[in-house]
């Protein structure tokens, strides 16, 4: 058994009555989702509108008195195919190629002679157009849909990477999905700061992983596919991107892969969190 927790900070002066969203953890072939509790209860649960991804929540009534929530989500064993849903396209701003992007990357894939070249040949441009950083503003900001990356490079987050490669590879009818949860560097000792993506494609019965943001802070743009470049373990809690929680009023959220308050508008921010390894193999 393998445990990631998740540590909420609770501000009550903050959260005023927002409710607090998390996800539900997901399987994938390498682990296989277990369980997920929570320190503070009742909670329950809604859904995403096109992945039927389940949403868990806490409503101010649930988390009163409570400086600190956990949420500890438990993996045992081998898992299986990720699920079909992962691949399914969402025509949204995060996973829409604007026509520039198409083009470039039809272009790019002239004369491939299978369609798992032509996810070697994105994930290859991909790789060259950025370095890794969280730059205060981010390529397609205030875009509706995700722009062709052209001379130089673009500073961007694992986010950011797999946002331009999903959209590319998709825009070539490629079947690729996004995964999201917590990555534990084999350094840090059970410990990380923040959320971690990466990408699955599936062509003429293949599935392979890919993790450029890794190959990136190694200092390489060589990328071969696989998990784990930099040593360590992940767990995935969630799938795809631009989430639309109907019975919160959200909206085209970005992701949710840690947890985040939402307002009575549908408003999303990003809670304060500490994230743990605990319960080691």
């Amino acid at each position: 058994m393998r445990e990631a927790t998740v540590r909420v900070d609770v501000d009550t002066s903050d959260a005023g009555d927002r409710t607090l969203i998390f996800p539900t953890g997901m399987t994938t072939p390498y682990q296989r989702f277990h369980s997920l509790q929570c320190s503070a209860q009742p909670i329950s649960c809604t859904q995403e509108l096109a992945s039927g991804q389940a949403v868990m929540m806490l409503t101010p009534e649930a988390y009163a008195g409570e400086d600190r929530i956990a949420l500890t989500y438990r993996f045992q064993g081998q898992g299986t195919e990720y699920p079909d849903a992962i691949f399914k396209p969402w025509n949204n701003r995060f996973t829409r190629a604007a026509a520039p992007l198409v083009e470039g990357v039809r272009t790019l894939v002239a004369g491939s002679s299978n369609p798992c070249e032509s996810i070697r040949r994105v994930v290859a441009h991909t790789a060259e157009a950025f370095t890794y950083g969280h730059p205060p503003s981010r390529y397609y900001d205030g875009r509706e849909d995700v722009p062709l990356l052209g001379c130089g490079v673009t500073a961007g987050s694992c986010v950011d990477i797999n946002m331009y490669l999903i959209a590319a590879l998709r825009s070539l009818d490629i079947e690729a999905g996004y995964v999201a949860g917590p990555f534990f560097p084999e350094e840090k000792n059970g410990r990380c700061d923040d959320m971690h993506c990466w990408v699955v494609t599936r062509a003429d019965g293949e599935v392979a992983e890919w993790d450029i943001a890794h190959h990136l802070k190694l200092g390489t743009r060589t990328i071969a596919p696989g998990l784990n470049p930099k040593p360590g373990w992940r767990a995935a809690l969630s799938y795809s991107m631009g989430w639309d929680v109907p019975t919160l009023g959200v909206s085209t959220l970005k992701l949710l892969s840690e947890p985040m308050w939402v307002d009575e508008a549908g408003v999303a921010d990003y809670a304060t969190i500490s994230i743990a390894s605990e319960g080691h193999l």
